[in-house]
């Protein structure tokens, strides 16, 4: 499927300074965010939620203190939602490693990391603040270190302040 085909699962399509944000909506609730590489074309929001989730990503992108108050449909597992919700604690700025988060929950940091990975709302659940103990670490399942997603972690990072990881940050798509 192509970029341009492939928008017609997305309720809506925003693009954003690290490539482009798929919008999927259900009733009155935001079911899904997308981080898609650049080329997708944008989708205008078919309905009032992808609308509302279309306004407050380019708010974000615009102002990291932005906070996100999305209605979010509940998804993932009792623990992927306790792991989440302690990602949703991390203060804009900071990260966390697996290992701390997995500690704090009294689990695993792969655990942890395969809750990160699985995170239906990125940017609303700050799953990028989560880093490896010795580095970047990876992010929605990808840890090439030049592909996509490490670079949108990149981004959103050095965008919420964090230096650390700001001169990794490479040209995006």
């Amino acid at each position: 499927m192509d970029k341009q085909q492939s928008s017609h699962i997305f309720n809506a399509v925003v693009a954003t300074p690290f490539g482009a944000m798929g919008v999927r909506t259900g009733g009155a609730l935001v079911t899904e965010l997308v981080y898609l590489p650049a080329g997708y074309a944008e989708k205008d929001a078919e309905d009032a939620v992808a609308a509302l989730a279309a306004e407050q990503i380019l708010r974000y992108c615009a102002d990291a203190d932005f906070p996100f108050s999305l209605p979010l449909a509940t998804v993932g597992s009792a623990f992927q939602r306790r792991v989440w919700g302690a990602i949703n604690s991390i203060p804009r700025g900071q990260v966390r490693t697996y290992g701390e988060l997995a500690k704090f929950l009294e689990s695993a940091p792969r655990a942890v990391g395969q809750a990160c990975g699985a995170n239906w709302f990125p940017l609303v659940v700050p799953c990028h603040r989560v880093t490896g103990a010795n580095g970047l670490g990876g992010f929605a399942h990808h840890d090439d270190a030049n592909g996509f997603h490490l670079n949108v972690k990149r981004w959103l990072l050095a965008h919420e302040g964090h230096s650390e990881y700001a001169w990794q940050q490479t040209t995006l798509l």
